[in-house]
């Protein structure tokens, strides 16, 4: 249950690259139509003069554009690395319960070898008593042996998960980063035609 928990939670941050890149796709086909739309309205060499007079207020404002998308840049991936870094504490949380689990178990089992150091006075035991009590004794130490070798399995394949979901992690934040890099040049790319044809229009 905890290793399929830990899968999906690495879908869910695949679905939200995929998203990232569907986002990136659609920006693309705006870009092409931006730049469609700005060979159809060329500027004439007057208009040409009146952006070169322009051009200190687009180059602020496209400043401006670049400083606000590179914080939504950094705050994206802030947030992608917590959820990532939260997800891994929970399994390690996890692990750490489930192998104090194991190593009281294992000292509990220790302590049912061990012989009392100075046992108190018994009553004897009738033969047929004894062996079913001997008997039942084995079957508990089965049972708890198979118990403790199940949660060290566990333990087992949570940290191997946890190992995966590190190295997953740190793709995955490259990844994201270098798409938000993207989105943000396509985007300010468009801008930029934006305030073009404004300047186009507007004259």
């Amino acid at each position: 249950q905890d290793v399929d928990h830990a899968t999906l939670s690495r879908l869910e941050l695949e679905r939200k690259v995929e998203l990232l890149m569907d986002e990136i796709g659609f920006l693309k086909k705006l870009h092409e139509e931006e730049l469609r739309d700005l060979e159809v309205s060329a500027p004439s060499p007057a208009g040409l003069a009146e952006v070169e007079v322009c051009k200190p207020e687009l180059t602020a404002a496209l400043r401006e554009i670049r400083t606000q998308y590179e914080s939504i840049a950094v705050k994206n991936l802030q947030e992608a690395e917590e959820w990532y870094k939260s997800k891994i504490q929970s399994l390690t949380c996890e692990v750490d319960g489930l192998k104090g689990v194991v190593r009281a178990g294992e000292c509990l089992g220790g302590c049912r070898n061990q012989t009392p150091p100075h046992p108190g006075p018994t009553l004897p035991l009738l033969p047929p008593q004894n062996e079913a009590l001997q008997r039942q004794m084995r079957e508990m130490e089965d049972e708890f042996g198979e118990e403790i070798g199940n949660y060290q399995d566990v333990v087992g394949r949570l940290e191997q998960e946890i190992q995966q979901m590190k190295e997953e992690m740190a793709r995955h934040l490259r990844e994201y980063q270098d798409l938000l890099n993207v989105k943000m040049a396509l985007d300010i790319e468009i801008a930029t035609y934006r305030k073009l044809l404004e300047g186009e229009e507007s004259r």
